[in-house]
């Protein structure tokens, strides 16, 4: 595997049990080759290892669970699996497998991000959202969570992601405001400015349509959101046309949608979030920087 800043672990369990470890310590991985076969009774996993990164792997033969901080891990019938980081995990994660009716845990490194944080001088607004706007809203986050739950057979997860726009980054993953000491929201996607509406934006790995907006959201607006498999997926917000229908299944690359300033954004531009589960993740560490 050619990495930037890689290294390369191997640690042994219960002295019988190796579990090889290739860490990508960089913003993303530049080009990847196969992992040399593992070792008999190994587990070896790569990735992101990082706040609001990920990792993928695969268990030996024998294994019969796996979890990640005692959330359970999906393993594919080819013995292959999909974890991931939220933005706020904890510098260390446990890495749980069952193998030939033994329980074996491992630490997993997370390493800290230094977060875009901007301090102002201004307090928060004060009071929250009014009833009637939760009587329009509390439906719609039904049907984002109602979406997120269900399972497909997509096999994204698997793929390196390519970006689904081009353009300037005019919000990044994380950042966040914090007013006279009180932390706002965080901002939970990375958002991709075209300058006008209607470009249209690509699925960035294969998935299956499991929401897609018949009418706009109030924040989100016209609301697209991709299954990728495993728990993975990614929302696409702002929209000015959806180009697919829920069921549908897209491959990497396909036109799925065109860039707008539908529900709560000031200018066009795509807002793109992906989640594992309820954490929450940096798409540029699925894709690399723009090229």
């Amino acid at each position: 595997m050619i990495v930037r800043k890689a290294h390369a672990a191997s640690l042994v369990l219960c002295g019988a049990v190796a579990l090889s470890v290739l860490a990508w310590n960089g913003l993303a991985a530049q080009s990847t080759a196969p992992v040399a076969p593992a070792a008999a009774g190994s587990l070896i996993y790569s990735g992101e290892l990082t706040q609001g990164g990920w990792m993928r792997g695969r268990v030996p033969a024998g294994t019969g669970a796996l979890a990640l901080n005692g959330q359970p891990v999906q393993i594919a019938p080819d013995g292959s699996w999909f974890a991931a980081f939220d933005r706020d995990a904890g510098t260390i994660a446990t890495l749980t497998a069952t193998l030939n009716g033994r329980r074996i845990s491992q630490p997993v490194a997370v390493s800290p991000r230094a977060w875009q944080i901007e301090h102002v001088n201004i307090a928060r607004k004060p009071g929250g959202p009014t009833e009637a706007f939760m009587a329009i809203r509390r439906p719609e986050l039904d049907r984002i969570n109602a979406a997120r739950a269900m399972k497909t057979d997509a096999q994204g997860w698997r793929q390196h992601f390519v970006w689904p726009a081009k353009g300037r980054i005019s919000g990044r993953f994380g950042s966040q405001r914090v007013y006279r000491g009180e932390p706002g929201a965080y901002h939970s996607g990375l958002d991709i400015a075209t300058g006008t509406s209607g470009t249209p934006f690509v699925a960035p790995a294969d998935g299956v349509v499991i929401l897609a907006a018949e009418k706009p959201f109030t924040l989100e607006g016209n609301l697209l959101m991709l299954d990728h498999g495993m728990g993975l997926n990614s929302a696409f917000l702002h929209c000015s046309q959806i180009l697919v229908k829920q069921g549908d299944h897209v491959r990497q690359g396909q036109v799925i949608g065109k860039i707008g300033m539908s529900g709560r954004a000031t200018g066009p531009h795509l807002h793109w979030s992906i989640k594992w589960n309820e954490a929450r993740l940096d798409p540029i560490l699925f894709t690399g920087p723009m090229n």
